[in-house]
């Protein structure tokens, strides 16, 4: 396995291209390793500057005294080479290149070259051309944008890889907005040397990372990415989005990253085959992380619908339906019974369960416990409309009770404004998984079950 530890727990780390304008990339990478609260030493490097925020600028790195395990790189791309070769002789080894300008715009040369002096010398590159790492657990923060722009994610259990430092940006900001905990994010741009493969082989081995997150949209080695996926997905779910998937997106992937996209169809073969989650979008790999997050494991593939919605009862059974991996139980006839003697008439005791519109606390409470002790049911999806004027907010406390107590997943659908906003966070932060539609939620289940039967025939 490759050893990428200084990549992600460093102790002294040195930014090169540092500079005094806030806008500058290096200024902004050597501030927020500053205000991520990193505790290691980090120096800044710049040949034309003397101090930068109370720290001493040193003209090379190879003034710098003692031993320096990561050097990230934010300077032109024609300079990167020498640099690199300083690094080199001061005996650095590892080395994060966020510099652009490379095999994405045509300048394959000067990529080629920088290729074949890391593998003589034995030195490991994350970029070029790439965002940086984000490690939450380590506060390392590398990345290039400000941290009053993109909010950080509190420490989780997600690691996402991005070849796409945008879109990894852009939804890393979005996921910690909703409310996901990150373990890691690493942008790795060109993969001139790290690629996605070695970055998930890390991540398998990685005691924070509970479910890898992939966005890729082209590989130089396909053996190996092959083999890594077929290892790590034997310990921890994968979730990967391709993109690049028409001809037209091949041709974007190239100008992107300079990695060629490859068909579609060996992807999604890879990935089915080794048992890898194939996402159809950004949001349903977070949807479906967000399950992983939070231990969300089905044993079968029977959900039974409560509801106090029926037009969402309806728009459920329809998406089950249509699900490749899901069924819809049948409630047993002794709990039918003993429902029916406690409910209204009004009340159809079937799949789905409306609660109809008078639907109180008490009565999710009554089908919730009906239903979990039910043996012909294997997961519950809970509708959950608090608009209706009978519900009160003691019923987060009593879902989150059902969810500490039984085995079986407990996934809840909450439509709604900032009332509705602020009990599904209360949910949430008791773990229980919480979608604001009922097709959103059904997919990432759907997923997540054909995850679980993939892995007992491996």
């Amino acid at each position: 396995m490759v050893n990428l530890k200084n990549f992600f727990e460093p102790k002294r780390i040195a930014v090169i291209g540092v500079s005094r304008n806030p806008r500058k990339v290096g200024y902004v990478i050597f501030k927020n390793i500053l205000d991520a609260g990193f505790e290691g030493d980090v120096i800044p490097v710049n040949p034309h500057v003397s101090e930068i925020l109370n720290h001493i600028v040193y003209s090379s790195v190879k003034k710098i005294k003692g031993k320096v395990d990561l050097a990230i790189l934010a300077i032109p791309a024609e300079k990167v080479l020498g640099v690199v070769k300083e690094c080199k002789s001061k005996g650095i080894k590892d080395v994060l290149i966020v510099s652009s300008g490379f095999s994405e715009v045509g300048n394959n040369e000067l990529e080629n070259k920088l290729k074949e002096f890391l593998k003589k010398n034995k030195m490991r590159c994350l970029g070029v051309n790439c965002l940086g790492v984000y490690d939450s657990y380590n506060a390392l923060d590398t990345l290039f944008l400000p941290r009053y722009r993109l909010k950080r994610p509190l420490p989780g259990a997600i690691s996402f890889v991005c070849q796409s430092g945008a879109v990894g940006s852009a939804i890393l900001d979005i996921a910690t907005a909703k409310g996901h905990k990150f373990s890691k994010f690493i942008s790795y741009g060109n993969a001139t040397d790290i690629d996605e493969s070695d970055l998930i082989e890390y991540l398998g081995n990685d005691k924070n990372t509970k479910v890898i997150c992939l966005y890729v949209e082209g590989i130089k080695d396909g053996e190996k990415f092959y083999k890594v996926l077929k290892k790590v997905s034997e310990k921890k779910p994968i979730i990967a989005l391709k993109g690049g998937l028409t001809e037209e997106g091949m041709e974007a992937t190239l100008s992107h990253t300079g990695s060629l996209a490859g068909k579609k169809e060996v992807y999604f073969g890879i990935f089915k085959q080794v048992g890898i989650i194939n996402a159809d979008s950004l949001e349903e790999m977070f949807n479906i992380a967000s399950l992983v997050e939070k231990n969300v494991e089905f044993k079968g593939n029977r959900l039974q619908i409560i509801t106090n919605g029926g037009g969402y009862g309806i728009i459920s059974t329809d998406a089950i339906v249509d699900a490749e991996n899901i069924e819809m139980s049948s409630l047993s006839s002794k709990t039918i019974k003993n429902l029916r003697k406690v409910f209204p008439k009004t009340i159809n005791v079937r799949n789905p369960l409306d609660l109809v519109g008078d639907a109180t606390t008490e009565r999710y409470e009554i089908a919730l416990e009906a239903c979990i002790k039910d043996d012909k049911v294997d997961g519950i999806l809970l509708i959950l409309l608090y608009q209706t004027p009978l519900i009160t907010t003691d019923i987060v406390e009593v879902i989150s009770g059902f969810h500490q107590e039984t085995k079986k997943p407990i996934v809840v659908v909450s439509t709604g404004g900032e009332f509705t906003e602020n009990l599904s966070e209360s949910l949430e932060d008791k773990g229980v998984p919480v979608f604001s539609f009922p097709k959103d939620a059904i997919h990432a289940i759907d997923k997540l079950i054909w995850y679980g039967k993939k892995r007992k025939r491996l």
